[in-house]
């Protein structure tokens, strides 16, 4: 027994000495050393997969609040401290039909730990919790990807026709007629024939397209005569629509009065029957056909000198003075939303279309009054606005045949 103890004790050493000898001089060769670091590296991209955050999106369909939203989202619990965090900012109790309300959790813990949502085109509220696990709510500029097209047609009936039969999305034909208002009525000047181009944003996010941007070029030919523009910003004082000479199109008033909508009738210096009321009229004006409680823009900045109601046929009537030499007149208005002695600026809102007075139907009577006497507003040359300086000039004409090129 003893001889046999001795034997396995010998082998033990042996096989001892043995393990200790590789390990002393074994070094790990280079291939041993990449599929250490290969292993090490799938890991590591392992751990990178896992999501840090997840998000879900939440439809605010027929019928729901947020409340009730985050009931059935289970989260009920934080909804107060989500609401009450977010209150100065935006009430989440106003949230609008056929947006959503995206959900933020953490990858990990499946905590909620934020919620977003698109106020508007422009803005979203974004509700978070901190480190403190206190929730901070702030609104934030929505970022989109931006893309210069350029887009055309050929007016047939009207330019509104000719962009929807080009596929043009009618956002950006709206902005168009926008960028045109100092230049064009829509209503009044187009004839068929009439072509024009434009260059402007479309705005994506997520890689989808969500709306037209900023108008940045665009070319109307009206009867022959072409008219071009070109946003430019020469300073924080001085940006906008410019000509192709760099002079501003903006100009002392608008074209129209009313937006987007057309003229029933044109000017005329001579009598015009009108049956209902059995009397005859000078119909120095124009009359804008428009629908029951249209918004009725003032065409230029100045001072409210009536506004009430005229019992000489005009019904509800704004008058407004735009300096010693113009003024204009707005009648048949449903409502009035000025007052006497009130300022206004170009393009605010000082009624709404309506058939008051001697009127038949809904529509706008507009009149421009020069010196005292009325002219016909739809021919009288106005000065444009400030020019680009000369010292700009070659910056604005480099930004100019960039978008040229894009309309030829």
């Amino acid at each position: 027994m003893e001889k046999y103890f001795k034997f396995i004790l010998l082998i033990f050493l042996i096989s001892a000495s043995i393990f200790t000898y590789v390990g002393f001089f074994y070094q790990p060769s280079a291939k041993d050393e990449v599929n250490l670091d290969k292993e090490a590296g799938e890991k590591n991209i392992f751990e990178e997969k896992m999501p840090k955050e997840k998000i879900i999106q939440v439809e605010i369909t027929e019928g729901a609040t947020y409340g009730k939203l985050m009931e059935e989202a289970g989260l009920s619990l934080v909804a107060q401290n989500i609401y009450n965090a977010a209150e100065d900012v935006y009430d989440l109790s106003q949230i609008r039909l056929g947006r959503f309300i995206e959900l933020v959790y953490d990858g990990a813990t499946n905590e909620c730990k934020g919620l977003n949502y698109q106020i508007n085109v422009e803005e979203k509220l974004c509700v978070v919790k901190n480190e403190d696990g206190q929730w901070e709510a702030k609104k934030e500029e929505i970022q989109y990807e931006t893309k210069i097209v350029n887009a055309a047609g050929t007016v047939q009936s009207s330019m509104y026709e000719a962009a929807l039969e080009n596929g043009i999305d009618e956002r950006a034909v709206v902005e168009l007629a926008n960028a045109f208002q100092w230049t064009i009525d829509f209503a009044m000047d187009p004839r068929v024939g009439d072509t024009f181009e434009f260059v402007y944003e479309e705005l994506y996010l997520d890689g989808e397209y969500i709306m037209p941007g900023m108008i940045l070029a665009g070319r109307y030919v009206n009867a022959g005569e072409p008219y071009e523009i070109y946003y430019f910003e020469e300073s924080e004082d001085n940006k906008g629509y410019f000509d192709a000479d760099g002079n501003s199109v903006q100009k002392m008033f608008l074209k129209a009065p009313v937006a987007f909508k057309y003229i029933s009738s044109g000017y005329t210096n001579g009598k015009r029957y009108v049956e209902a009321f059995n009397v005859a009229t000078n119909h120095r004006a124009i009359d804008y056909a428009a629908d029951y409680g249209a918004p009725i823009r003032s065409v230029g900045d100045g001072t409210v000198a009536f506004a009430g109601w005229n019992s000489g046929g005009y019904g509800n009537l704004t008058k407004i003075r735009h300096n010693g030499t113009y003024s204009t007149n707005y009648a048949h208005q449903s409502k009035i939303s000025v007052r006497v002695g009130q300022k206004v600026k170009q393009g605010q809102i000082i009624g709404y279309v309506g058939s008051t007075g001697f009127s038949t139907g809904p529509h706008l009577h507009y009149e421009m009054v020069k010196n005292g006497v009325k002219i016909n507003p739809l021919r009288e040359i106005l000065p444009p606005g400030e020019p680009i300086k000369e010292g700009n000039k070659e910056r604005f004409l480099s930004k100019m045949e960039k978008y040229k090129k894009m309309m030829e």
